[in-house]
């Protein structure tokens, strides 16, 4: 049986609980299940993401692989969909699926990550042409970011109702007028949905492949928001923030050839969501404590500069 990672098991518990810690009891048995009937054997340590392990294989004819098995969730039923529409251009390839265990077989890619480059203009570049191949007419079956936006709506007022902040009341309505005005209506185009630096991934058969789509139908432009708030690290340290969010804006809309307005709008959205989050639940890199009081602060300020006026 293979061993799977203690940072993933204790993440597992405690965000999922005793549902939680039943399915990793089950999982070691599960990726042998998966591991036989896909003909694969072990090929390198476990690794794993947020909600799932990624164990490096090699297959019978001796091609590298990962296998790939998640926490069952709604937000991960439809990723195997989105790659099996892309069928490899700038995704990995899916070899196999199990839809009931939520699993994988995928093509596997180098461990080097975009948001590993230091050049953020070929950050914002490589994710924006990608964002544009990754843009094609969506098959049938897939959720619509359009659906999400009475929820938006909702919690957008309640977060603000409820909880101390300070972002001004231009950063709000401009959050609200974006889910009335774009989110209702978006086109038949399926896109990644989480298209951040961490999920493009250095490959051989392309330069860079994206991973962990979501698989959703909706506007393009909107994965520009979700690319501009996974550089707050990097922007966090900018002399001139105006400065930088323009140059990541202009490079990835050029890249992506979209609109810049509607990816700054869409982006001064997510940054209104991701300040509240902050406050409800923390960040990824930091829960509590001075860190958390100095990204929320960041948020803050970047979601009002992106208010702003083109």
């Amino acid at each position: 049986m293979i061993a799977m990672p203690k940072e993933f098991a204790q993440s597992t518990v405690g965000r999922e609980g005793e549902t939680g810690a039943a399915w990793l009891a089950e999982l070691p048995g599960i990726v042998a299940e998966l591991m036989g009937r896909w003909e694969c054997v072990p090929d390198g340590e476990v690794m794993h993401g947020g909600v799932g392990v990624i164990v490096p294989v090699r297959r019978r004819a001796g091609e590298g692989a990962v296998l790939k098995v998640s926490f069952p969730h709604p937000g991960n039923v439809h990723e195997p969909d989105a790659f099996v529409a892309w069928g490899g251009r700038g995704a990995v390839l899916l070899h196999e699926r199990d839809s009931e265990r939520f699993a994988m077989l995928l093509e596997r890619v180098q461990p080097l990550t975009l948001a590993d480059v230091e050049d953020g203009d070929e950050v914002a570049a490589v994710a924006g042409r990608l964002n544009r191949r990754l843009a094609i007419r969506a098959p049938r079956g897939l959720p619509r970011l359009s659906e999400q936006s009475d929820a938006w709506e909702r919690q957008l007022r309640s977060d603000a109702g409820e909880m101390k902040h300070v972002l001004p009341r231009q950063a709000l309505d401009a959050a609200v007028a974006t889910v009335r005005e774009l989110g209702r209506s978006q086109p038949d185009t399926l896109i990644h949905g989480d298209l951040h630096a961490r999920n493009i991934l250095r490959a051989d058969r392309e330069p860079w492949l994206a991973v962990d789509p979501k698989g959703y139908v909706g506007d393009p432009a909107y994965d520009g928001g979700t690319l501009l708030k996974s550089r707050a690290l990097t922007l966090l340290e900018a002399d001139d923030l105006r400065k930088a969010v323009r140059r990541v804006l202009d490079v990835f809309t050029e890249a992506a050839e979209l609109d810049r307005e509607r990816v700054q709008r869409w982006a001064q959205f997510h940054a209104v969501q991701a300040a509240f989050w902050g406050r409800r639940h923390g960040f990824r890199v930091a829960r509590s404590g001075a860190r958390l009081d100095r990204l929320t602060e960041f948020t803050d300020r970047l979601a009002q500069v992106l208010t702003e006026h083109p």
